[in-house]
């Protein structure tokens, strides 16, 4: 099958109503399966929305996994009675090579996987598609944002979203902690074919950001004071975030919100041994990267 791009009409927005079912992105998930049965599914960095998504979704079984302790008390409230007993929620970190080992998933889902991969596996990005490979069968969706922090702005949204994510990532820095790395999709797509999958399609869903986003990141901010060194420092930093809150909330409210960036949703399938040429780190053939 061919590689199809294609650029959505209809924007992801950042609602704090939106329902998980409603999400542009899951939704194009859903027709790319189309008829094709969900079988058993791997949620391999899972999260609120994802599970919530996930469990009105006729499968075998799903297994949902995060490195976080915190998030893994969240997914289970969000799954809730629609938890049945081969379902599982599991805590753990994929460097770990015993971490699922064995075990293949018909469907496999990494939503935003690749950007958070920096919090608890850092420099491991470029391994991550190869660990993941063995447990997918059939499909693998993988969901991220393309990287703004580091863009030129060209309108006062650009302006404003580069300066929420990069306010948060000196906070987090500043007290000690590791922020986000994501990572384009033409980087996603290079690594999906030397890690041997084939991408089937490619969409982009223009982003506006609303309230929700420039409170949460903001908030996260505010969490990061109390481990700053200097206390000068968190009180001129706390100033910051809330002049910066006053400027982005006018534009968030407004009927366009903070449109800035976009999400995008790569379809991939594994590809057959023989078409992979290249040998990895461990021996492993690869395939000769095309495209971007």
């Amino acid at each position: 099958m061919p590689l199809k791009t294609t650029h959505k009409k209809s924007s992801h927005t950042t609602s704090s109503t939106a329902k998980a079912a409603a999400s542009p992105i899951f939704q194009a998930i859903e027709k790319l399966q189309g008829e094709r049965p969900w079988g058993s599914f791997l949620d391999a960095g899972t999260g609120r929305k994802s599970v919530e998504w996930i469990c009105g979704l006729d499968t075998e079984r799903w297994t949902a996994v995060t490195a976080s302790n915190q998030m893994a008390t969240t997914v289970k409230k969000a799954a809730g009675t629609a938890r049945r007993r081969q379902d599982r929620i599991m805590v753990g970190n994929w460097m770990s090579e015993q971490l699922l080992f064995g075990e293949r998933f018909d469907t496999v889902l990494l939503d935003y996987f690749i950007g958070a991969i920096e919090g608890f596996a850092p420099y491991w990005q470029d391994r991550a598609l190869h660990r993941l490979r063995p447990h997918v069968g059939e499909r693998l969706y993988l969901v991220g944002v393309e990287p703004y922090v580091m863009t030129e702005p060209k309108t006062e949204s650009d302006r404003i979203v580069r300066e929420i994510g990069r306010l948060r990532d000196a906070c987090l820095l500043l007290a000690g902690n590791r922020p986000y790395r994501e990572y384009p999709s033409s980087w996603v797509m290079r690594h999906l074919g030397i890690a041997g999958f084939r991408v089937l399609d490619v969409r982009y869903f223009p982003i506006h950001y609303r309230e929700r986003f420039v409170n949460g990141q903001l908030d996260l901010c505010l969490r990061q004071l109390s481990h700053f060194n200097d206390d000068s420092l968190a009180k001129a930093m706390h100033q910051k975030i809330e002049a910066l809150r006053e400027t982005a909330q006018p534009l968030a409210r407004s009927k366009e919100g903070l449109r800035h960036g976009a999400d995008y949703l790569i379809a991939a399938e594994l590809m057959a041994d023989r078409h992979r040429s290249l040998p990895d780190a461990a021996g492993t053939p690869q395939s000769v990267p095309s495209g971007p």
